[in-house]
């Protein structure tokens, strides 16, 4: 991350994801976001009033009703945030299995355990986020999930395209808008020694043919999946099962409402630090 000597910073209450939130700021201008203590400190270089019309924008996309103002900006010395912050990212466990952890540091797992190596980078996914945690921990427990085809929708860092064929799936296809998510998810599975049963795409679900999956994932914002609801219909069979997240608890009676209507069944609901994952079912 490259800046001049000061940028303008501001904070407010982490109660959105923080990638999430920098997909939606995305500019010549927008610097980056760091979490911490509770926290998005968000980083700019252009003007105050520019920076907080585009912030103001996305939380109303974000459905988050949130005063943002002159009082939350502030002029900071330049550094490098993201090298900071990759160097606090430590190993995290999810569920019984399953383990992540930067290249640079070691963690111990059970015997059956299985480990993924993400360095941070540029694209966002490294298992930390409660709605990453959700899905992957779901995934470990379906018994379905075994010789499976995947279909992981907004794949990111292909986090849980890779955690789900570690944990028995036949394959799985990742897809996801942005190609620097892809080329970082592409290394990423180059690292952890995948090879054709991991395909990486940058498209949309409207690129995709018809096909059926066993099991479809998708952890991407509320606005996003409203969108392309009626898409995950011509990827089921009979038996498909559908994990989403991304998604906040007041979230929830709009998608069920939706995915009902486009002919899935609402199986289950999981909540973790005020982000839920939702499983449906065709039957």
């Amino acid at each position: 991350m490259v800046m001049s000597s000061t940028v303008l910073q501001v904070q407010i209450p982490a109660c959105v994801d923080g990638a999430e939130l920098s997909g939606l700021l995305s500019c010549s201008d927008f610097l980056g976001v760091w979490e911490e203590d509770g926290a998005l400190m968000i980083y700019w270089k252009g003007s105050e009033e520019s920076i907080l019309q585009k912030i103001r924008e996305a939380l109303a996309q974000l459905h988050v009703d949130m005063r943002v103002s002159a009082n939350d900006v502030q002029c900071v010395i330049s550094q490098d945030w993201n090298a900071q912050w990759a160097a606090s990212v430590e190993p995290i466990r999810i569920g019984q299995r399953v383990g992540i952890r930067p290249s640079w540091k070691t963690m111990e797992l059970p015997e059956n355990g299985i480990e993924i190596v993400l360095d941070p980078k540029q694209a966002f996914g490294t298992g930390h986020h409660a709605t990453t945690y959700l899905l992957i921990e779901w995934l470990e427990e379906l018994s379905e999930l075994e010789g499976s085809r995947v279909l992981d929708v907004g794949t990111g860092s292909a986090i849980l395209s890779m955690a789900a064929v570690r944990l028995g799936a036949l394959s799985a296809l990742g897809i996801d808008n942005d190609p620097v998510a892809i080329d970082c998810a592409k290394d990423y599975a180059v690292v952890n020694g995948f090879t054709n049963e991991l395909d990486l795409r940058t498209c949309l679900t409207s690129d995709l043919v018809d096909q059926s999956f066993d099991i479809i994932v998708a952890n991407i914002d509320r606005k996003t999946i409203l969108e392309i609801t009626p898409e995950f219909s011509r990827f089921r069979s009979s038996t498909t099962q559908l994990f989403l997240s991304g998604l906040l608890a007041e979230d929830a009676t709009d998608i069920v409402a939706a995915f009902t209507h486009h002919g899935w069944v609402r199986q289950a609901l999981r909540q973790r630090e005020g982000w839920i994952a939702l499983h449906f079912s065709v039957c």
